[in-house]
């Protein structure tokens, strides 16, 4: 070694100290934290979002909050409703078909915008074109309507879930009545079944009709409020917090769906249903309708439009590749809902078979009364044993015999149908809220050890909700959080809070019929009105080709020209087919929601009032209103299409900087702008750059645009630009 060397590096580090001291002295004034992170070189933007955007721990975190978030409760009771409505296994084709061509592509741009961006919905479409803004309110919007009565959904689970850890089952049989003599089944159990009773009468106490409101339900309500404060506590430092819930709350339901199957599959007559769910009837694959029924299922499967997609991909790093994600989260989604088809009608079959021996049973007793009367000793067979159980075979045996021979006079025998394929049928009316909690209960009261099975079943419920919720809040928080730069902590208490009073209209006792509503008409529409613009938006406001070079500065390889027709041709057209057939649908069909009506023990399709019809539309024009509103806003220039007043102002590690408004900019289509007139100032997005501090004055140019957080390019002409 040189025996200078020693003082070459002192002078070096000399050097280093005083180029730090300079770089310094331009700091303003602010908390340590703050000035330790002032100074980033290399990869500036990165750098920056990576200091003060929070990020997920893991890869494997942030695959399950997305997983989570897509595999909700209509995995579970809706897909298999569909599935069993539109030819069975025949109905996986065209869902495979729309997966691929509508929603794959939409949840790769959902993820590759908020990736890309890092900001929740309404930053996002800020930065695409200041017009088209509204669409991250709209989300919003959708997203705080679903999330009202979402919850209440998690409430009732919880609910069951409390009611579960008894042995019978409180909903195992109708509960008796005593009066002064004697002692009776109550009649509207007795009219009914006794999980259907426990669901109107001892769960909702439900009125008769949306008019009559009942006052509150306060079992629901204590329900609602745990709920809400569960919600509430996971989200309150974000995906800080979120994230590590995300690991039971994402897992655990595939824990209880195998073993639920696995059980299933023991079971006496699981074999049938799985057979009768994917017997295949291809000729219903040619009707619309089927096609329709998927389209809007694959959309809702995967979430698109809500703003949580975007939200949650807001917080990973730039170079992550979404593609992939995309891909894998789509058909995990996929199989969540083949996995939980097979364990609903395995145990929906084996149901069958119960109810069927029931009925052989009570047609037994039957025939074994009319023996030497009405019918005859030689028609039955000589192995049937009537002192002993008649087999499901030996009762179709003889019940063919009888028909056969005395088919004019079988009717009067007043025997019932006893078929474990009409048992099977009975499945194509119930869906959702029937399906759980009537149907599947029904089910596990039949099963050993059935306290056990129903904790595991409306716990699993209670986590599919809530990986939902926290999506859903998360594309609430996170683009409210983003541009009007609150506390998150107390954004999420005071959206809680505002949520759970509002709430409290689902848990009175005509509170089913609200949720129905909501369900029907807040979110559908809106929502197919929000992502069509948001493909719209990116491929031909902002251009295919320009979002295809941005996705390979992103991602290090050109996405498949798949995408680039997809999303320019095919899927914006699909997306306006199925928002026709809906209108057309809801055209066709008047508003209504099924009652229950107490005297008859039985749903009544009623019509809604008309401040009902009032409320209906109301939900869909406040939820798209936010669209028309921000366009006209900035095409008049009531709002600067350049200036957005609150969103100017920036914070970081509680450091608040005012920045300076952008200038006038000719490309308003640009996701983050690459260059202002008469300035050579880089994007300020670049793969590689150095920022530094404003020392003083003005600014020319904010480097994040509206979103900025307050730091300035260096000159650096040899800086390589990209689209974003």
């Amino acid at each position: 070694m040189p025996k200078n060397s020693k003082a070459v590096k002192r002078q070096l580090d000399d050097d280093v100290r005083e180029s730090v001291k300079d770089l310094l002295s331009h700091e303003d004034t602010c908390d340590g934290s703050f000035k330790k992170s002032s100074l980033i070189v290399g990869g500036g933007s990165d750098a920056e979002d990576d200091a003060a955007r929070p990020a997920w721990n893991s890869k494997l975190q942030y695959i399950l909050a997305q997983v989570g978030y897509s595999v909700g409760l209509g995995n579970v009771w809706r897909f298999p409703y569909l599935c069993q409505k539109n030819g069975g296994g025949a109905y996986l084709v065209p869902y495979l078909i729309l997966l691929i061509v509508i929603g794959i592509p939409l949840f790769f741009l959902e993820l590759s915008v908020g990736q890309r961006i890092r900001r929740g919905s309404i930053g996002v479409w800020n930065y695409i074109s200041p017009r088209l803004g509204g669409i991250g309110f709209a989300s919003c919007v959708v997203c705080f309507f679903v999330a009202l009565y979402y919850n209440v959904i998690i409430g009732w689970s919880l609910f069951y879930f409390s009611q579960s850890f008894q042995q019978p089952l409180p909903w195992h049989e109708c509960p008796l009545v005593k009066n002064k003599t004697t002692m009776f089944v109550v009649p509207e159990c007795e009219k009914s079944s006794a999980t259907t009773y426990y669901w109107y009468r001892e769960a909702l106490n439900i009125s008769d009709s949306i008019s009559e409101s009942g006052g509150l339900n306060w079992r629901m309500t204590i329900c609602l409020l745990a709920a809400w404060s569960m919600v509430c506590l996971a989200m309150i430092k974000g995906i800080q917090s979120s994230g590590k819930v995300m690991y039971f709350s994402s897992l655990f339901p595939y824990v209880v769906l195998i073993c639920f199957l696995v059980r299933a599959l023991l079971l006496k007559g699981s074999v049938d249903g799985i057979r009768h769910m994917f017997t295949p009837k291809l000729e219903i694959m040619l009707e619309a309708k089927v096609w329709r029924e998927a389209a809007t299922q694959v959309f809702f499967a995967l979430g698109l439009g809500f703003g949580g997609v975007i939200a949650f991909s807001s917080y990973n790093k730039r170079d992550n590749n979404c593609h992939f994600d995309a891909v894998l989260v789509s058909f995990i989604n996929f199989f969540t809902s083949v996995l939980a088809t097979l364990v609903v009608f395995a145990v929906l079959g084996f149901k069958a078979n119960i109810m069927n021996a029931k009925c052989v049973a009570l047609n037994t007793k039957k025939i074994v009364a009319l023996l030497g009367n009405e019918v005859s000793h030689d028609l039955i067979p000589h192995h049937i044993n009537f002192s002993a159980t008649v087999s499901a075979e030996d009762y179709q045996q003889m019940t063919e015999i009888l028909r056969g021979v005395t088919e004019k006079d079988y009717p009067r025998l007043g025997l019932d149908s006893c078929s474990i394929e009409e048992e099977l049928n009975k499945v194509r009316a119930v869906q959702g809220t029937g399906l759980a909690f009537i149907a599947f209960t029904e089910a596990m009261t039949h099963f050993p050890a059935s306290p056990f099975w129903s904790v595991m079943f409306f716990l699993m419920l209670v986590n599919l909700g809530m990986g939902s919720m926290f999506g859903t809040i998360e594309g609430i928080i996170t683009p409210l959080v983003d541009t009007f730069k609150v506390r998150k902590e107390f954004l999420t208490v005071g959206v809680s809070l505002l949520a759970f009073f509002i709430g409290l209209l689902f848990v009175q006792r005509s509170g089913n019929y609200w949720v129905a509503m909501f369900d029907d008409y807040s979110a559908t529409l809106p929502l197919l009105i929000v992502v069509i613009l948001e493909n719209v938006a990116v491929a031909w406001v902002y251009g295919t080709d320009k979002f295809f070079e941005d996705l390979k500065d992103m991602l290090g390889f050109t996405p498949f020209r798949f995408y680039y027709y997809m999303w320019k041709y095919v899927t914006p057209l699909l997306l306006i087919l199925l928002l026709g057939s809906s209108v057309i649908q809801l055209g066709m069909t008047p508003p209504s929601y099924s009652a229950w009506l107490e005297d008859m023990a039985s749903e009544k399709s009623l019509k809604y009032p008309p401040w009902g019809l009032a409320v209906c539309i109301s939900l869909v024009v406040m939820a798209i209103m936010p669209v028309p509103v921000v366009f006209f806003l900035r095409y008049f220039n009531i709002i600067d299409e350049n200036a957005g007043v609150v969103s100017t102002i920036s914070y970081k590690k509680g450091c608040i900087i005012k920045e300076s408004v952008r200038p006038e900019e000719d490309d308003d289509a640009s996701l983050i702008h690459a260059k202002s007139p008469g300035s050579e100032a880089p994007s300020p997005m670049p793969g590689n750059s150095i920022y530094r501090k404003q020392s003083g004055g003005v600014p020319d140019a904010a480097p994040n645009g509206r979103y900025g957080i307050g730091y300035l390019m260096a000159d650096m002409p040899d800086m390589p630009e990209s689209d974003l």
